[in-house]
């Protein structure tokens, strides 16, 4: 009874109203591209100050869950990702865009964050504790076997196996530009000081997949515009969530497990959700050529992350990722301490926090399917103008990250390889995925063998780390095996009489 008298407080309309009001903001934020979560939550942190720790506190939660998911909406309208967390969104979603079905993709989207987030939202509730103690098993070589699996993804994006692995390299070789992680020695920077940090994620990314898609489409200005209907379905059909329901489960659980464990994120959780739900299917072909199970493993693994990444922090004080790092400051502004003993002194918002999580996604998933209609209207502007608004949003949101102009040279270098790539068959996920993976692999491989004493067998001999790495096997030998057990189970020539 005094747990459920914790919640009351969140019913309040002036809690509700700001839980409200961050989560549609959240969503705006998400949607622009370059405009990220913790871009948004960093900035309104200051607007906490005079509120009591469960509004602030969930107005900043509000912010995230809406800020991940919003990042699907230019995702699929304008093969832009509004947020690193919905660049795997862009496979599946945009040609669905392309095939006039940008409401069932946004609505599947919609469900999928929902679905993912309210899961994860029971297991932070419920388990966050006992789950967040696993997180403490995860060290150097945990986290580079990780690494490792993850990579094994670009095997599987690639319909051309040497094409895959060259964009893989080459996201590896682009991801070690910068200070060394280890020494801090500078590295194929070339005597440029703007490159001193390596690339900068988000405009690389903006430039990988939305300036690349402007050239593309300046190669095609000449060719007749096909006009576009308006958006009159957003709810996917009950064969296609039928079709989905193993991809929504696996990505919810997926993300749940990455986002309990520290330093991974929602980019992570999405694509490794993504190989599964295309590698564990019957028809892996329709992946990459507008498929719902698709949109439905990645936005169900990305929202769950959300929820999750808060049991670490809460449990351990130990950030899950960016932005919950971010909210660990709200939370310290509020003079609280994440960790153990918050759920002993502080009861009352560990628990409003809980319930203010849930209540954010099912705003989230309002807002959401409301506002289908008015997303895709972005449909209805002419090519050429809309063109040359994705040219100015690129410029825009790669500048206001650091204000750097090294980013908008970024971005454009990134957008001309993106087109390069695209137009030669090589395969921009599997870059992408280098650029997130990259560094977590190189730095997790020298801390840990500068810990094993460049030993080995003592680096590769944990459990957690034999587990990821018998799963990296399984995945590069999976293909083989299939083709073997699919010719062994192949029809038998019948036998006359």
């Amino acid at each position: 009874m005094e747990t459920l008298s914790y919640l009351v407080p969140l019913f309040q309309v002036d809690v509700l109203w700001t839980i409200a009001l961050g989560t549609l903001g959240g969503l705006v934020i998400g949607a622009l591209p370059g405009l990220t979560a913790t871009m948004g939550v960093a900035l309104l942190i200051p607007l906490t100050f005079g509120m009591t720790p469960v509004m602030g506190l969930n107005m900043l939660i509000g912010i995230y869950i809406g800020g991940i998911y919003g990042g699907c909406v230019s995702s699929i309208l304008l093969r832009t990702p509004g947020t690193p967390a919905s660049a795997a969104t862009v496979l599946d979603g945009y040609p669905l865009a392309q095939q006039g079905q940008a409401g069932k993709a946004l609505g599947m989207a919609t469900i999928a964050s929902t679905i993912g987030g309210l899961i994860a939202a029971v297991v932070l509730a419920s388990l966050a504790p006992q789950l967040a103690g696993i997180a403490l098993e995860f060290g150097a070589p945990e986290y580079f076997a990780l690494a490792l699996f993850g990579l094994t993804i670009i095997a599987s994006l690639s319909g051309d196996l040497l094409k895959g692995a060259i964009s893989g390299l080459l996201g590896i070789l682009i991801a070690c530009v910068g200070a060394d992680p280890i020494s801090g020695i500078s590295r194929f920077t070339f005597g440029i000081q703007g490159f001193a940090s390596g690339f900068a994620f988000t405009p690389a990314l903006i430039g990988l997949f939305a300036l690349s898609e402007v050239f593309t489409q300046i190669e095609r200005m000449a060719s007749k515009e096909t006009p576009v209907s308006l958006v009159k379905n957003r709810w996917p059909s009950m064969a296609e969530m039928k079709e989905s329901r193993s991809a929504l489960v696996r990505g919810s659980l997926i993300g749940t497990l990455i986002g309990i464990i520290p330093g991974t994120g929602s980019g992570t959780a999405s694509w490794i959700s993504y190989n599964e739900a295309r590698r564990s299917s019957k028809t892996p072909e329709k992946f990459g050529t507008g498929y719902m199970p698709g949109i439905a493993a990645t936005e169900s693994a990305n929202n769950a992350v959300c929820a999750a990444a808060l049991i670490p922090l809460l449990a351990l004080g130990i950030p899950g990722d960016v932005v919950t790092a971010v909210l660990m400051g709200g939370l310290m502004i509020q003079g609280l301490a994440p960790g153990p003993m918050l759920f002993q002194t502080n009861p009352d918002v560990v628990v409003g926090i809980f319930g203010g999580t849930f209540i954010a996604t099912i705003f989230m998933f309002i807002f959401g399917m409301a506002l289908i209609p008015v997303f895709s209207r972005i449909l209805m502007i002419p090519r050429r103008l809309l063109t040359m608004s994705i040219v100015i949003f690129c410029f825009i949101g790669s500048f206001s990250i650091n204000l750097n102009p090294v980013d908008l040279y970024t971005m454009v270098g990134f957008g001309v390889l993106g087109w390069g790539m695209q137009k030669f068959g090589f395969s921009q996920a599997a870059l992408c995925i280098a650029l997130i993976l990259g560094p977590m692999l190189e730095a997790n491989l020298r801390r840990g063998l500068l810990q094993a004493g460049d030993n080995v067998v003592e680096f590769l001999s944990g459990p957690i780390t034999l587990l990821f790495l018998g799963l990296t096997v399984l995945s590069l030998g999976w293909p083989l095996i299939a083709k073997l057990l699919a010719r062994k189970s192949g029809p038998r020539p019948e036998l006359t009489e």
